[in-house]
Parts: C-alpha cells; structure tokens; sequence
C-alpha cells in the first residue's frame, strides 16, 4: 500500500496521456494497464476460461461475459461503476454456479470514479 500514490498517480496519467483521437486498440491496451494496476485481474479475466486449477469455478465473471450480459441495459454503466467503488450485494448472486461465491469488495480507495467509470464502459464495449 506504500505505493498506492504513486499507483494513483501513474494511472491519473495513464488515462490523461492518451491522444484526444486514440486509437481502439490504444484505448484498449491503456484500460486493460489501468485494471492490471490497480488488481481487477485477481478476480477478473477478460476472456471466460475454464474451472480453476484447484477444480473450482472463476472468482468472479470474466469481462466478455459482464458485456454480453449488461450490453443491452441502459443503466449497466452506472450500476457497474456503483459495484466497484462500493462492492457487490451479497444477496444478488446473479452469477451463482458460474463463479465463486465471493462478492466483490469496494474498491473506493484503489481506484477513482473515474478510472472505475472507464473501466467498466470500456468493459461493457468488449463484444457488440
């Protein structure tokens, strides 16, 4: 945690030196940076796999998955960027038998509203 300001910072300026006319794939590399950064691959993958190698399902959804799920539903974004900064429910497993039955914790205090805004609307465009 000593380097968390250091951290914050190199993602503050990870999103701000991106050119105004970025490139999809620039876009993509720079968001995916700012999830490795900040732990989001811990739980999360981007592409869905399979069991654990300990036999046990994913810890949490994959990203291609939260977007095929969430890609017709207006209010996905906000939704999503509220479940990062503030955690998951408990009581809406909506993935039960898929992942794990952790819930995602508040990230509030690893990522700012604006990365997780970015974030999870970079997430949500990963399939059409």
């Amino acid at each position: 945690m000593r380097h968390l300001p250091f951290a914050l910072a190199a993602a503050t300026l990870t999103l701000a030196a991106l050119p105004a006319h970025a490139t999809p794939a620039e876009y993509g590399e720079a968001m995916f940076r700012l999830a490795t950064e900040r732990g989001c691959l811990a739980c999360h993958a981007l592409q869905p796999g399979a069991k654990r190698a300990d036999g046990l399902p994913p810890i949490a959804p994959a990203w291609v998955d939260i977007a095929r799920r969430y890609r017709d539903d207006p209010a996905a974004s906000e939704r999503l960027t509220r479940a990062v900064m503030s955690g998951s429910n408990p009581k809406a497993r909506h993935w039960a038998g898929k992942v794990s039955e952790a819930n995602m914790p508040p990230n509030a205090g690893v990522v700012t509203l604006r990365e997780a805004r970015a974030l999870v609307n970079w997430i949500l465009v990963l399939v059409p």
